[in-house]
């Protein structure tokens, strides 16, 4: 199917125009065909960027339904990039040798154990320079001087159990048979790689590591167990010392862990962390002194979060700083005082990368474009790469920042697209798009996604607002914390009062309003379509939240639940859980709903969308309800056929019921009509 919509003829006060391209709404198989940035490496003289684009097979176009593949290129400069590897390579994990004369990876090839691989940045063939016999290899670092790899690999094979199961008994016990990851290091630059490479003892289950500049100690990222709980509530830096193996010391944060990185000299780290258990997110910037492990803030208290973070030659800091919707670069001194900021447009930075040179690049996004490679030279930023050149055919609606006033005086900040043109007299129906978490926020960049429907909504006539209520981050930890102990009570009211702002400057309808989001957004939208029914026309319900008693006994993050939202166990209060839970108002659900899950999801149990589905089809027969099941999703769905029909069933929903404002309307058909080339023979 060719996505170029043709130009027409077209006459100008008496000019004959032909053939000029017309701009067009964007569609959901657009969506399906979106390219973006991937993993990315600068060299160490900061002259190239390996990268890798990440995409989905398009299955619009006949392409095998599949996940995320990245394939390799280079880049030499602005539109100046080459491929690196065949097509059907998918790599993960690219990485520059210390010396720059070869990219790192990976990869998986035939079906093997994935191993590290290389490729001369000068030319030739892929090479295996480093594997760990019958199991595959997670993540890896180069040893500073080039000679060493360290490999993050995955727990050994149990032949025994391999056989019992192959035999049937291949009963789960429940949590309770954990395997741990395994370091080793192996050398590299002979002519064979190595066969035995050497095990290090590392505490609990490492998820991450990372060498000294002086090869002296390994600063790894541990936890005491592989579950999520553990990741959110107990995971801490250790400094192993890498000639004893030994940990010499554990930097004893209280919280989450975001980024860490390890300055130039070796004598500190950078570290994005919780400043305690009960900080919904990592967003405040320290720096470890290595010698002892103590640990200072930077920016505690400050009205925003700092995401990724890259060490510069020079010994300064660079910091992506989050601040609301929108993003700055802040540049640290050694010390920790601030040298400078910039602002980067309208660029919105997710993180950045630099091979030890002065040179810096950044991965960042725009309301017109999703994830590209920038160049930094010390005061602006140039754009490298073009995944997507057909973004220039679609007729984008106009996206902003938009401030309003909620219920009691708090000021709330959210991302508005208007439809394509302008909202028309009485306002456009709108859709409420509402992140999860709530530990997240939206940024006013790239919104379009399968879940999203961002400008494919705005290209149908629809607004679309994206509430960054309280809970999210970006603007500190309190207002972060605002939600805690208060679930569906003022989070939920400033999505209400998003609305209310809205309709009273004339850019919505009140009586055509939607609700969609993923997740704990999910649950705002199950709040929505029941205990708030009368304020929304249309629900698209995706992983949420219906049952606050049932879903902590069902989520494989128990204590993170009770840690930064509920800060209350559900035996504390029985009756004041379930009447915060969408369940207990379904007397109220007028508003029709689409409900679609994971079947696989360990975070927010299917069962969730069960118990409001049945709840709905017996107390509320009239009610629109359906639910819609994914095999082999989990918490979001990952291959491209899941995606692409997540996104036309939201869509068609909203449109049946809320462009038209008819709650009464007939359900769509089960299957939506799917636009995809038929590549068969006859």
């Amino acid at each position: 199917m060719n996505r170029t919509f043709l130009a027409t003829v077209t006459l100008l006060a008496g000019v004959s125009i032909t053939a000029i391209a017309q701009a067009r709404p964007m569609t959901p198989e657009d969506v399906a065909s979106l390219e973006s940035l991937g993993g990315v490496a600068v060299s160490p003289d900061g002259t190239r960027v390996a990268y890798t684009t990440a995409s989905l097979p398009d299955v619009t176009e006949g392409e095998d339904n599949g996940s995320t593949s990245q394939q390799l290129k280079m880049a030499f400069g602005p539109d100046n990039a080459r491929d690196f590897l065949p097509e059907d390579v998918s790599v993960s994990t690219v990485k520059f040798s210390p010396d720059g004369r070869m990219v790192s990876f990976l990869w998986s090839k035939g079906g093997e154990d994935r191993a590290v691989w290389g490729i001369p940045v000068d030319g030739g063939a892929q090479v295996k320079l480093a594997a760990v016999k019958d199991t595959g290899v997670r993540s890896y670092a180069w040893g500073p001087d080039g000679s060493t790899l360290y490999l993050l690999a995955s727990p050994a094979d149990d032949k025994d159990r391999k056989a019992q199961s192959k035999d049937g008994f291949n009963a789960i016990v429940y949590e309770e048979e954990s395997r741990f990851n395994r370091l080793f290091s192996a050398r590299v630059g002979g002519e064979e790689i190595d066969a035995e490479p050497t095990e290090i003892t590392i505490p609990g289950y490492v998820t991450s590591f990372d060498v000294t500049p002086d090869n002296r100690y390994g600063v790894i990222e541990s936890q005491p167990t592989p579950q999520i709980d553990d990741t959110y509530t107990s995971k801490r830096v250790n400094i192993l010392d890498l000639a004893s193996g030994n940990v010499a010391r554990v930097v004893e944060t209280p919280g989450k862990l975001g980024d860490i990185e390890i300055s130039p000299d070796g004598r500190q780290l950078s570290m994005v962390a919780g400043v305690d258990k009960n900080d919904p997110a990592a967003t405040t910037l320290h720096l470890v002194d290595l010698a002892t492990g103590t640990y200072r803030a930077l920016n505690e208290g400050a009205a925003e979060a700092v995401g990724d973070t890259e060490w510069m030659a020079n010994g300064q800091l660079a910091a992506v700083v989050d601040k609301g919707a929108d993003t700055i670069l802040r540049i640290y001194n050694a010390d920790g005082s601030v040298a400078r900021e910039v602002d980067p447009g309208e660029l919105i930075l997710t993180s950045l990368e630099n091979g030890g040179s002065e040179r810096m690049f950044a991965v960042a996004n725009s309301p017109r474009h999703p994830s590209e490679l920038f160049a930094f030279d010390g005061s602006g930023f140039t754009r490298w790469t073009t995944h997507n050149p057909w973004l220039s055919e679609i007729d984008f609606g106009e996206q902003r920042t938009y401030t309003y006033t909620a219920r009691d005086g708090q000021q709330i900040e959210g991302v508005l697209i208007e439809p394509v043109g302008g909202a028309p007299r009485g306002g456009a129906p709108l859709i409420m798009d509402v992140h999860g978490g709530p530990e997240a926020h939206e940024s006013n960049g790239w919104v379009t996604n399968y879940s999203g429907p961002g400008q494919v909504a705005a290209g149908q006539g629809y607004a679309v607002f994206l509430p960054n209520y309280r809970g999210s981050t970006g603007y500190g930890t309190a207002f972060a914390k605002a939600h805690q102990n208060d679930y569906a009570g003022k989070e939920f009211n400033d999505i209400v009062d998003a609305k209310r702002a809205l309709v009273s400057e004339g850019i919505a309808d009140g009586d055509r309003t939607g609700i969609t989001g993923g997740s704990y957004g999910g649950y705002a939208s199950a709040w929505g379509a029941t205990a708030l029914s009368e304020e929304y026309a249309a629900a698209v319900m995706f992983v949420g939240i219906s049952n606050q008693i049932s879903k902590f006994g069902t989520t494989d993050i128990p204590m993170e639940m009770y840690n930064v939202h509920a800060r209350k166990w559900p035996w504390e209060d029985w009756q004041g859980m379930l009447e915060v839970s969408p369940i207990y108002h379904v007397d109220k659900a007028e508003t029709p709903i689409l409900i679609m899950h994971g079947e696989e999801d360990t975070r927010v149990s299917p069962s969730q969308s069960y118990e409001l589905y049945r709840n709905i089809k017996v107390r509320k027969p009239e009610t629109p309800v359906r639910l819609v099941l994914y095999p082999g999703e989990g918490h979001g769905n990952s291959r491209a056929a899941a995606r692409y029909d997540y996104n036309l069933r939201m869509m068609q929903w909203f449109d049946t019921y809320l462009k038209t404002g008819d709650r009464d309307a007939a359900m769509p058909a089960p299957r939506p009509e799917l636009m995809i080339e038929d590549d068969s023979e006859d």
